[in-house]
């Protein structure tokens, strides 16, 4: 470890604590703030089910095992295992998409 880096926790917020509120925002504007993050993900979540869903039905839809899917996606077998059991958390929407592309179904994105 290099001389001078303060590796040290000083404090941990717990999960069901208001972090805007820890940051010190007013409790209405840190209140109005996490439901706009929680809104974020919620919708970052859905897009990204959307996606693995996608996935998994041209899985199915082409008779492959997983093990076939992996080798046209380049990833592990396990890898294929999380799209199709939709652990999302364990992508990126770049992944994803990346995912698609290779599969010949390319992503469009439509804003508004």
């Amino acid at each position: 470890m290099s001389k001078g880096v303060d590796t040290k926790i000083r404090h941990v917020t717990a999960a069901e604590t208001n972090i805007f509120s820890e940051l010190g925002f007013e409790a209405s504007e840190a209140k109005r703030l996490q439901k706009d993050a929680e809104r974020e993900v919620e919708q970052l979540l859905a897009i990204k089910r959307q996606l693995m869903q996608e996935i998994s039905a041209w899985i199915a839809d082409n008779k492959l095992r997983q093990a076939d899917a992996a080798a046209m996606l380049n990833v592990s077998r396990p890898r294929v295992s999380d799209v199709v059991n939709l652990k999302t958390s364990k992508f990126t929407l770049d992944t994803l998409v990346m995912m698609l592309s290779k599969l010949g179904k390319p992503v469009s994105v439509t804003i508004g």
